[in-house]
């Protein structure tokens, strides 16, 4: 590489996430002697102690086990960048979204507080949205981008209302104290809407089936994105979160079948989906869908098989597939293709490249002595674990694990190493800093492998304990664990798998015409788009008529079958009516609100109708006065004489209000009665009942020592509301201005 290539990439916009990542990856592994004694380290800021919110975070082999995936792949990935994306005019742009993406991953993985932990999940969909859809001048990549927000928003929403539901139930929101009290969310009778909205979040967030479709789509965005993204952070959301909550959730009849299931199927159909594509990141974005699948299957269970199956492939699986992907971004950027239908023996041209990608496949395919290798075992051994379906499970580990083999070979061996075309003319390797990631990553596979106990005793072993809860100790990692019949069923996997490359072209052509003919989820997911958005056009037609009379009247008539409804569905009867003393004050009181309000109805005059309104505010006033509450009365006042003036000088430049026409009026004193009696009768029924208190004894304690006020209504205003206040203000304020400029704007000269 020439000094002035190197320049190109060495800027602050390519360096400084590099150097961010670095530094949170050391910082974190110097954690890893004391995470793997058994310690749990734990931080907690005071964030609305009165509602007991705390800014929590804690570090547990979980939580550390994902925070190096982060930070360590992070920092290579964010290399990659500076180089692939050297010169783009948005590289800066980039560097910052992909940084704020992987703080709020931090932020997810190692928050103890549930509330917290939501804002960091909300933060990577917003992130990530602006990530997949970086390339925002292509309407593919838009249309993903808002796909991929609008099904991990839905799924978020879910999750929100599922912490809520947690709170409640275990009266706290941090995840160790819930994690102390393990049956306290499975014996509750809100257990099993708690575990759907849960299993919503994480399954749109780790994209299994229904809702696995955004995934691949996502595949628009730039290489790196999804070496990051798609390997070992976003879509592993989703999976943190199952392994988190594994010791409250776990332990049911639905909670095994449910994960079991969906697993299965996302694995199986992820794995058969891969093998139709031709486009190579494609055909990796469908393994990490079976990844994911497999990972939601063995988290199903909780025996230490089972669970060290899953922590293991974990790792397993965020290493060769952030080095396969970060090896399709190089191929695609030093040959322009990424169709392995084009791509014919670029060994020689790229011996290094070709290299990381082979290691990074054998451990994919679960070849000996790498890590996948060790991982396919344990998540045998976790299938034949499964004491209710052990065949079920293990039958689709084998398929998956087959078309795995099948998948390795067209990614790393066909582009490579086939001579059955004619190899792209001048292609040369890729400069060291696209290079390091995928070799550093792929030779860990390798290292791992070979000596399993350097990742068993640092990340495996505290990841399970913190699954389990120390309930079972993690089953040890073997390279070679004897004639057994997971090794039975790792070589019918390398039979099965060859079988299926050697047929690859002939069961392609048959699944593209199967898909073809088959419904679609991607076509589904537009079909539901264009519907809602039929329907909100439909009712804007029916609603958005333009006339103001009409939002009026159906927004009082939605009020009215609100109150009437639940009077009626409740079957609420009315209390006996105590008729007080009436004296001649409030007769006169009544009659004065009877003669506003009837002027106000009767006049064609905005002047005249805003001063009929401000005597019924006058009037309402008056009973303020009458009931001992004279400061609300002088609020009362003061509002409706300034509402009075500002709109009598804005009347001046409005145009006659006109006849208002004789048919609707019947409608609308209807309307006003109904509204009326419906109203009476519900402060009737809520004046009658016992009414709680507590809100008045507290305002009435706690004005003065906390708020330094002894009016309880200004305290209330300024101080326990005064953000209400504040949005309010700003409301009015904007209204103001809106009235303002439409006042003072000119109607345009009809040229014509």
């Amino acid at each position: 590489m020439t000094s002035t290539s190197t320049s190109r990439w060495v800027t602050p916009a390519g360096l400084v996430p590099v150097l961010i990542a670095s530094v949170l990856f050391v910082y974190f592994a110097q954690m890893i002697p004391a995470i793997a004694a058994g310690d749990a380290l734990r931080f907690v800021w005071a964030w609305v102690p009165s509602l007991g919110v705390n800014v929590s975070f804690l570090v547990d082999g979980l939580s550390l086990t994902f925070a190096l995936l982060i930070t360590g792949i992070g920092a290579l990935v964010m290399l990659y960048s500076a180089r692939y994306l050297a010169g783009h005019e948005h590289q800066a742009r980039f560097s910052l979204f992909l940084t704020s993406f992987m703080l709020a991953m931090l932020g997810v993985v190692l928050s103890d507080n549930l509330l917290g932990l939501f804002v960091f999940w909300e933060l990577t969909t917003i992130t990530s949205y602006l990530l997949i859809g970086f390339g925002h001048a292509s309407p593919k990549s838009r249309r993903s981008a808002l796909q991929a927000l609008l099904v991990t928003g839905v799924g978020g929403l879910a999750l929100l209302a599922a912490i809520i539901m947690i709170g409640n139930v275990a009266g706290t929101f941090e995840l160790s104290e819930i994690r102390a009290m393990p049956a306290v969310l499975t014996e509750s009778a809100l257990y099993l809407p708690i575990l759907i909205l849960v299993l919503l979040g994480t399954f749109t967030k780790s994209a299994q089936i229904p809702f696995h479709f955004w995934l691949p789509n996502a595949m628009a965005a730039p290489t790196p994105v999804s070496a990051y993204l798609h390997s070992a952070t976003m879509v592993k959301a989703g999976v943190y979160l199952m392994a988190r909550m594994h010791p409250s959730l776990s332990g049911t009849e639905v909670w095994l079948w449910t994960l079991t299931i969906a697993g299965a199927i996302t694995m199986v159909f992820a794995s058969v989906m891969a093998l139709r594509q031709t486009d190579l990141k494609q055909a990796l974005a469908y393994t990490t869908l079976m990844a994911l699948g497999a990972l939601t299957l063995l988290l199903g269970n909780d025996t230490a098989y089972t669970i060290t199956a899953a922590a293991t492939f974990l790792i397993v699986h965020s290493l060769y597939k952030a080095a396969l992907f970060l090896v399709v971004g190089i191929i695609d950027h030093q040959t322009g293709t990424r169709d392995a239908d084009k791509l014919f023996g670029l060994a020689p041209s790229m011996p290094i490249t070709a290299a990381a990608a082979g290691i990074a496949a054998l451990s994919m395919a679960g070849f000996p002595p790498f890590l996948g290798f060790i991982g396919k075992e344990l998540k045998y051994a976790g299938a034949i674990a499964v004491a209710s379906e052990p065949i079920l499970v293990a039958g689709a580990v084998l398929i998956a694990s087959a078309l795995m083999v099948a998948i390795a070979g067209i990614v790393s061996f066909r582009p490579f190493w086939s001579k059955s075309g004619e190899p792209l003319p001048n292609i040369t390797e890729a400069p060291w800093p696209m290079l390091a990631g995928p070799l550093i990553l792929a030779l860990l596979g390798a290292i791992f492998g070979i000596f399993p106990d350097l990742m068993a005793n640092t990340l495996v072993n505290p990841t399970v304990d913190a699954i389990l809860a120390g309930a079972e100790e993690a089953r040890p990692l073997k390279l070679w664990a004897g004639v057994n019949l997971p090794l039975m069923l790792s070589i019918a996997t390398f039979v099965l798998g060859f079988t299926i490359y050697y047929y690859k072209i002939a069961l392609r052509n048959w699944l593209i015409d199967l898909v073809n003919r088959s419904p679609s989820f991607d076509r589904g997911w537009d079909n539901l788009l264009a519907g809602l958005l039929a329907a909100c056009k439909w009712q804007t037609r029916v609603i958005q008529t333009g006339v103001l009379r009409r939002y009026m009247f159906l927004t009082f008539a939605t009020a009215l079958a609100a109150l009437a409804g639940t009077l009626l569905l409740k079957d609420v009867a009315l209390p006996p009516i105590n008729v007080p003393d009436v004296t001649i004050a409030d007769w006169l009181v009544f009659l004065l609100v009877l003669l506003g309000t009837a002027l106000t109805a009767a006049t064609s005059s905005r002047i005249a109708a805003i001063a009929g309104l401000g005597v019924v505010g006058i009037g309402i006033a008056m009973i303020f006065i009458l009931y001992s509450a004279p400061d609300v009365a002088i609020t009362q006042l003061l509002v409706e004489t300034l509402i009075v003036v500002l709109f009598a000088a804005a009347a001046l430049r409005l145009p006659h209000l006109g006849a208002e026409p004789l048919r609707s009026r019947p409608w609308d004193a209807l309307l006003a009665v109904g509204l009326g009696v419906a109203t009476t009768a519900v402060l009737l029924v809520v004046t009658a009942g016992q009414i709680d208190l507590e809100l008045t004894a507290f305002f009435q304690t706690a004005s003065w020592p906390q708020a330094f006020g002894q009016n309880i209504v200004n305290v209330i205003l300024v101080d326990f509301r005064a953000l209400d206040t504040f949005g309010e203000i700003a409301v009015v304020l904007v209204a103001a201005i809106s009235i303002y400029a439409l006042l003072k704007s000119k109607p345009e000269k009809d040229e014509t």
